[in-house]
Protein backbone atom coordinates (compact mmCIF):
# COMPACT_ATOMS: atom_id res chain seq x y z
CA UNK A 1 0.00 0.00 0.00
CA UNK A 2 1.54 3.53 -1.15
CA UNK A 3 2.13 5.90 1.60
CA UNK A 4 -0.47 8.66 1.81
CA UNK A 5 1.13 11.96 0.72
CA UNK A 6 1.63 15.34 3.12
CA UNK A 7 0.68 18.04 0.68
CA UNK A 8 2.85 20.70 1.62
CA UNK A 9 1.48 23.06 -1.16
CA UNK A 10 -1.86 22.63 0.19
CA UNK A 11 -1.13 23.66 3.79
CA UNK A 12 0.92 26.35 2.67
CA UNK A 13 -1.90 28.01 0.92
CA UNK A 14 -4.00 27.57 4.04
CA UNK A 15 -1.32 29.16 6.28
CA UNK A 16 -0.43 32.01 3.69
CA UNK A 17 -4.87 32.80 3.82
CA UNK A 18 -4.57 32.84 7.31
CA UNK A 19 -1.97 35.20 7.41
CA UNK A 20 -3.57 38.05 5.54
CA UNK A 21 -5.71 38.68 8.51
CA UNK A 22 -2.87 38.82 10.85
CA UNK A 23 -1.74 41.64 8.17
CA UNK A 24 -4.90 43.22 7.96
CA UNK A 25 -4.77 43.65 11.45
CA UNK A 26 -1.31 45.33 11.50
CA UNK A 27 -2.28 47.59 8.50
CA UNK A 28 -4.83 48.91 10.95
CA UNK A 29 -2.65 49.82 13.42
CA UNK A 30 -0.75 51.51 10.95
CA UNK A 31 2.37 48.60 10.62
CA UNK A 32 2.98 46.89 7.71
CA UNK A 33 5.24 44.09 8.03
CA UNK A 34 8.33 44.21 5.85
CA UNK A 35 10.89 42.24 4.63
CA UNK A 36 14.55 43.36 3.34
CA UNK A 37 16.21 40.43 1.11
CA UNK A 38 19.92 40.71 -0.08
CA UNK A 39 21.24 38.62 -2.99
CA UNK A 40 24.86 38.78 -3.83
CA UNK A 41 25.96 36.98 -6.72
CA UNK A 42 24.26 36.00 -9.96
CA UNK A 43 23.32 31.90 -8.98
CA UNK A 44 20.37 31.22 -10.36
CA UNK A 45 19.21 29.14 -7.42
CA UNK A 46 18.99 31.97 -5.42
CA UNK A 47 17.84 34.60 -7.91
CA UNK A 48 14.81 31.87 -8.02
CA UNK A 49 14.56 31.72 -4.38
CA UNK A 50 14.61 35.23 -4.18
CA UNK A 51 11.89 35.91 -6.18
CA UNK A 52 9.87 33.54 -4.77
CA UNK A 53 10.64 34.82 -1.64
CA UNK A 54 9.82 38.41 -2.57
CA UNK A 55 6.61 37.22 -4.87
CA UNK A 56 5.31 35.75 -1.86
CA UNK A 57 5.39 38.74 0.63
CA UNK A 58 3.34 40.82 -2.25
CA UNK A 59 0.96 38.27 -2.05
CA UNK A 60 -0.07 38.26 1.82
CA UNK A 61 0.40 41.66 1.85
CA UNK A 62 3.92 42.59 3.18
CA UNK A 63 6.33 44.82 1.92
CA UNK A 64 9.61 43.93 0.34
CA UNK A 65 12.82 45.60 -0.15
CA UNK A 66 15.24 43.29 -2.40
CA UNK A 67 18.52 44.51 -2.32
CA UNK A 68 20.86 42.77 -5.44
CA UNK A 69 25.00 43.13 -4.74
CA UNK A 70 27.12 42.41 -8.06
CA UNK A 71 29.58 38.91 -6.60
CA UNK A 72 32.55 41.15 -6.01
CA UNK A 73 30.92 43.65 -3.90
CA UNK A 74 33.23 44.13 -0.59
CA UNK A 75 31.75 42.63 2.60
CA UNK A 76 32.05 46.18 4.00
CA UNK A 77 29.33 47.46 2.16
CA UNK A 78 26.75 44.21 2.87
CA UNK A 79 27.74 45.36 6.58
CA UNK A 80 26.96 48.64 6.19
CA UNK A 81 23.49 48.19 4.50
CA UNK A 82 22.43 45.41 7.10
CA UNK A 83 23.49 47.92 10.13
CA UNK A 84 20.94 50.61 7.86
CA UNK A 85 18.13 48.05 7.36
CA UNK A 86 18.60 47.07 11.64
CA UNK A 87 17.58 50.43 12.10
CA UNK A 88 14.85 50.87 9.73
CA UNK A 89 11.58 51.20 11.58
CA UNK A 90 9.69 49.78 8.16
CA UNK A 91 12.01 46.93 7.99
CA UNK A 92 11.24 43.70 10.53
CA UNK A 93 12.62 40.86 8.78
CA UNK A 94 16.40 40.67 7.18
CA UNK A 95 17.46 37.69 5.04
CA UNK A 96 20.63 37.41 3.12
CA UNK A 97 20.33 35.05 0.71
CA UNK A 98 22.98 32.09 1.38
CA UNK A 99 25.37 30.75 0.36
CA UNK A 100 27.99 34.25 -0.03
CA UNK A 101 30.78 34.42 -2.70
CA UNK A 102 34.18 32.71 -1.27
CA UNK A 103 35.26 35.96 0.28
CA UNK A 104 32.27 36.90 2.50
CA UNK A 105 32.92 35.70 6.25
CA UNK A 106 29.18 33.97 6.67
CA UNK A 107 29.41 34.18 10.11
CA UNK A 108 30.21 37.73 10.72
CA UNK A 109 27.15 38.76 7.78
CA UNK A 110 24.78 36.49 9.68
CA UNK A 111 25.84 38.20 13.10
CA UNK A 112 25.52 41.58 11.69
CA UNK A 113 21.50 41.38 11.19
CA UNK A 114 20.07 42.10 14.37
CA UNK A 115 18.68 39.07 16.27
CA UNK A 116 14.92 41.02 16.82
CA UNK A 117 15.16 41.25 12.68
CA UNK A 118 16.68 37.59 12.09
CA UNK A 119 13.94 36.01 10.80
CA UNK A 120 16.25 33.06 9.18
CA UNK A 121 16.55 32.18 12.53
CA UNK A 122 20.51 31.90 12.07
CA UNK A 123 21.67 34.54 15.01
CA UNK A 124 24.37 33.34 17.54
CA UNK A 125 21.78 34.63 19.60
CA UNK A 126 18.67 32.99 18.48
CA UNK A 127 20.08 29.54 17.87
CA UNK A 128 20.99 29.76 21.83
CA UNK A 129 17.00 30.55 22.42
CA UNK A 130 15.81 27.28 20.20
CA UNK A 131 18.20 25.07 22.43
CA UNK A 132 16.50 26.20 25.35
CA UNK A 133 13.47 25.62 23.97
CA UNK A 134 12.48 29.05 23.86
CA UNK A 135 13.13 30.05 20.29
CA UNK A 136 12.12 34.00 18.95
CA UNK A 137 12.49 32.67 15.31
CA UNK A 138 12.50 29.53 14.43
CA UNK A 139 14.35 28.51 11.10
CA UNK A 140 11.86 28.30 8.21
CA UNK A 141 12.22 24.99 6.55
CA UNK A 142 12.51 23.04 9.95
CA UNK A 143 9.43 25.12 11.27
CA UNK A 144 7.59 24.17 8.26
CA UNK A 145 8.24 20.33 9.08
CA UNK A 146 7.26 20.85 12.41
CA UNK A 147 3.53 22.34 10.99
CA UNK A 148 3.36 19.34 8.43
CA UNK A 149 3.69 17.24 10.79
CA UNK A 150 1.43 18.89 13.58
CA UNK A 151 -1.62 19.40 10.81
CA UNK A 152 -1.18 15.46 9.74
CA UNK A 153 -1.77 14.09 13.51
CA UNK A 154 1.75 13.20 14.20
CA UNK A 155 2.62 13.80 17.59
CA UNK A 156 6.58 13.28 18.12
CA UNK A 157 6.41 12.89 21.51
CA UNK A 158 7.95 9.02 22.51
CA UNK A 159 8.58 8.80 18.77
CA UNK A 160 12.15 7.97 17.61
CA UNK A 161 13.28 10.63 14.99
CA UNK A 162 16.32 10.10 12.68
CA UNK A 163 17.69 13.44 11.01
CA UNK A 164 20.08 12.49 8.03
CA UNK A 165 21.91 16.02 7.95
CA UNK A 166 23.94 18.75 10.55
CA UNK A 167 23.64 21.88 9.15
CA UNK A 168 23.06 24.99 10.71
CA UNK A 169 20.47 25.85 8.61
CA UNK A 170 18.27 22.29 8.76
CA UNK A 171 19.66 19.26 10.19
CA UNK A 172 20.66 20.74 13.71
CA UNK A 173 17.62 23.29 14.12
CA UNK A 174 15.35 20.39 12.87
CA UNK A 175 16.62 17.82 16.30
CA UNK A 176 16.30 20.85 18.82
CA UNK A 177 12.98 20.95 17.38
CA UNK A 178 12.27 17.11 17.53
CA UNK A 179 14.03 17.38 21.17
CA UNK A 180 11.48 19.87 22.56
CA UNK A 181 8.82 18.32 20.92
CA UNK A 182 9.50 15.09 23.03
CA UNK A 183 11.06 12.72 20.35
CA UNK A 184 14.52 10.72 20.60
CA UNK A 185 16.24 12.04 18.47
CA UNK A 186 19.22 10.34 16.36
CA UNK A 187 21.76 13.00 14.19
CA UNK A 188 23.36 10.59 11.25
CA UNK A 189 26.20 12.79 9.22
CA UNK A 190 28.48 11.91 6.37
CA UNK A 191 30.88 10.15 9.02
CA UNK A 192 27.75 8.36 10.27
CA UNK A 193 28.62 3.96 10.26
CA UNK A 194 26.13 2.07 9.39
CA UNK A 195 23.86 4.77 8.77
CA UNK A 196 20.88 2.57 7.58
CA UNK A 197 20.84 0.45 11.24
CA UNK A 198 19.87 4.16 12.08
CA UNK A 199 17.48 5.11 10.05
CA UNK A 200 15.32 1.76 10.31
CA UNK A 201 14.71 2.38 13.68
CA UNK A 202 12.96 6.05 12.51
CA UNK A 203 9.46 6.27 13.14
CA UNK A 204 10.10 9.85 11.75
CA UNK A 205 12.88 9.96 9.24
CA UNK A 206 13.99 13.04 7.75
CA UNK A 207 16.35 13.43 5.27
CA UNK A 208 18.57 16.55 4.20
CA UNK A 209 21.38 15.90 2.68
CA UNK A 210 21.41 17.19 -0.68
CA UNK A 211 21.95 14.23 -3.06
CA UNK A 212 19.40 12.83 -5.09
CA UNK A 213 17.46 9.87 -4.00
CA UNK A 214 19.98 9.28 -1.05
CA UNK A 215 17.36 7.56 1.00
CA UNK A 216 16.70 3.57 0.01
CA UNK A 217 13.65 1.73 0.23
CA UNK A 218 15.62 -0.79 2.40
CA UNK A 219 16.78 1.92 4.96
CA UNK A 220 12.93 2.86 6.32
CA UNK A 221 10.94 1.64 8.89
CA UNK A 222 7.86 -0.05 8.19
CA UNK A 223 5.38 2.48 8.96
CA UNK A 224 7.43 5.46 8.99
CA UNK A 225 6.80 8.99 8.57
CA UNK A 226 9.46 10.38 6.01
CA UNK A 227 10.41 14.20 5.72
CA UNK A 228 12.16 14.93 2.58
CA UNK A 229 13.94 18.17 2.96
CA UNK A 230 16.54 17.71 -0.37
CA UNK A 231 15.49 19.60 -3.77
CA UNK A 232 17.81 18.42 -6.12
CA UNK A 233 18.14 18.53 -9.84
CA UNK A 234 18.63 15.73 -12.21
CA UNK A 235 20.91 15.50 -14.77
CA UNK A 236 19.61 15.93 -18.49
CA UNK A 237 20.41 12.36 -19.06
CA UNK A 238 18.51 11.23 -16.21
CA UNK A 239 15.41 13.84 -17.64
CA UNK A 240 16.58 17.19 -15.70
CA UNK A 241 13.75 16.85 -13.35
CA UNK A 242 13.91 18.07 -9.63
CA UNK A 243 13.84 15.14 -7.15
CA UNK A 244 14.54 14.91 -3.45
CA UNK A 245 16.50 13.15 -1.09
CA UNK A 246 14.29 10.10 -0.96
CA UNK A 247 13.94 7.86 -3.91
CA UNK A 248 10.20 8.22 -3.44
CA UNK A 249 9.05 5.89 -5.52
CA UNK A 250 10.84 3.38 -4.24
CA UNK A 251 10.35 4.68 -0.50
CA UNK A 252 6.63 5.39 -0.81
CA UNK A 253 5.59 1.38 -0.97
CA UNK A 254 7.26 1.07 2.88
CA UNK A 255 6.27 4.29 4.77
CA UNK A 256 3.05 5.44 5.82
CA UNK A 257 3.30 8.92 5.06
CA UNK A 258 5.82 10.81 3.09
CA UNK A 259 6.23 14.19 1.54
CA UNK A 260 6.72 14.76 -2.19
CA UNK A 261 9.26 16.60 -4.33
CA UNK A 262 8.48 19.28 -5.19
CA UNK A 263 5.07 19.88 -3.45
CA UNK A 264 6.34 18.92 0.18
CA UNK A 265 8.35 20.78 2.46
CA UNK A 266 9.42 23.49 -0.17
CA UNK A 267 6.07 25.66 -0.43
CA UNK A 268 6.56 25.32 3.75
CA UNK A 269 9.73 27.11 4.06
CA UNK A 270 8.72 30.49 2.31
CA UNK A 271 5.60 30.07 4.28
CA UNK A 272 7.06 30.36 7.51
CA UNK A 273 9.46 33.09 6.65
CA UNK A 274 6.05 34.93 6.16
CA UNK A 275 5.23 34.29 9.61
CA UNK A 276 8.24 35.17 11.04
CA UNK A 277 8.03 38.48 9.43
CA UNK A 278 4.44 39.19 10.48
CA UNK A 279 5.52 37.93 14.12
CA UNK A 280 8.30 40.47 13.97
CA UNK A 281 5.69 43.12 13.27
CA UNK A 282 3.79 41.88 15.72
CA UNK A 283 6.16 42.13 18.74
CA UNK A 284 7.15 45.68 17.34
CA UNK A 285 3.78 46.90 17.53
CA UNK A 286 3.00 45.55 20.84
CA UNK A 287 0.75 42.64 20.15
CA UNK A 288 3.95 39.63 21.73
CA UNK A 289 3.08 37.56 19.00
CA UNK A 290 4.09 33.71 19.65
CA UNK A 291 4.00 30.68 17.60
CA UNK A 292 0.62 29.80 18.24
CA UNK A 293 -0.21 31.80 15.44
CA UNK A 294 1.53 30.51 12.72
Amino acid sequence: MSARLIDGKTLAEELRTAFKARVAALAARGQRPGLAVILIGEDPASQVYVRNKVNACEAAGLFSQKLVYPVDVAQAEVLAKLAELNADPAIHGILVQLPLPRHFDEKAVLEAIAPAKDVDGFHAENAGALAQGAPRFIPCTPYGVMKMLEANGIDPAGREAVVIGRSNIVGKPMALLLINAGATVTVCHSRTRDLAAHTRRADILVAAVGKPRFVTADMVKPGAVVIDVGINRLPPEEGGKLCGDVDFNAVKDVAALITPVPGGVGPMTITMLLANTIEAAEREAGRGGDKRHA
